[in-house]
């Protein structure tokens, strides 16, 4: 009776975890973006893993190009540039409007790969739905204010690099509308008296947060003064967790 209680014990936690790993299965095949080892897909919605998968492609700049291109997004490969101290790049893309599914961001720029990657996930899940909620309107342009340039943080003649020095960064201005409306992060970031100034407000807050989820770093003007004109956007190496103000 004991050998058979200890079998029947066994079959129970083996049914018990076939009954786990069909829902893990299940559970991947609905929401592969859920997941730690699905693959990145960028037609599938963000989801929890969606920016540690984005981190992984650091250094696999061949892979990074891939994802782009199933996703139909335009882009030309820059070559490698390598300026004095920590400055440079060899992972990075130059962006253009109109692919098969991005949107324009004015003007073209040379950013990461892994920028690239998240500004294109950013316009499809976050922003366009956003602007759709709060206009009916889609986005036509995205303003931005550049990505590399050879400096430190903030600057200073001191202290770390900034993610900007190799490219690794995009800083967003404005988003113009399809009838004309332009919503600006330094215009419109407080709202105003008018119900067009309350929904530009909630649809600037609401692509911020939305980059939270592709973005390894993202700087609003929550953050501080220095980011009063534009969010800022970055592939920095953070582990799990990243910065989101």
């Amino acid at each position: 009776m004991k050998a058979l209680s200890v079998g029947v014990r066994t079959l129970v936690w083996l049914a018990v975890l076939a009954a786990i790993a069909f829902a893990l299965y299940a559970f991947s095949r609905s929401r592969p973006q859920d997941v730690p080892w699905t693959p990145l897909d960028l037609s599938q919605p963000v989801g929890m893993f969606t920016r540690a998968k984005i981190g992984d492609l650091a250094g696999d700049f061949a892979g990074c190009r891939t994802l782009l291109d199933a996703a139909g997004v335009r882009y030309t490969a820059l070559p490698p540039r390598d300026d004095a101290g920590q400055c440079g790049y060899d992972d990075a893309v130059r962006m253009r409007g109109g692919g098969s599914r991005t949107i324009a961001i004015t003007p073209d720029v040379g950013v990461s790969c892994r920028v690239a990657t998240g500004m294109a996930l950013w316009e499809w899940q976050v922003v366009q739905p956003a602007a759709q909620k709060h206009f009916g309107e889609p986005v036509v342009r995205i303003e931005n204010f550049g990505s590399y340039n050879c400096r430190r943080i903030y600057g200073r003649d001191t202290g770390a690099f900034s993610e900007h020095a190799t490219a690794n960064a995009l800083d967003i201005a404005a988003f113009v509308l399809a009838d004309g409306r332009r919503v600006s992060v330094v215009g419109d970031w407080t709202a105003g008296q008018g119900r067009d100034d309350a929904a530009k407000a909630a649809f600037l807050r609401e692509v911020r947060d939305g980059a939270c989820g592709v973005f390894s770093t993202v700087l609003s003007p929550d953050y501080n003064a220095a980011h009063r004109d534009h969010f800022h956007f970055d592939q920095a190496t953070r582990g799990f967790g990243g910065a989101c103000r």
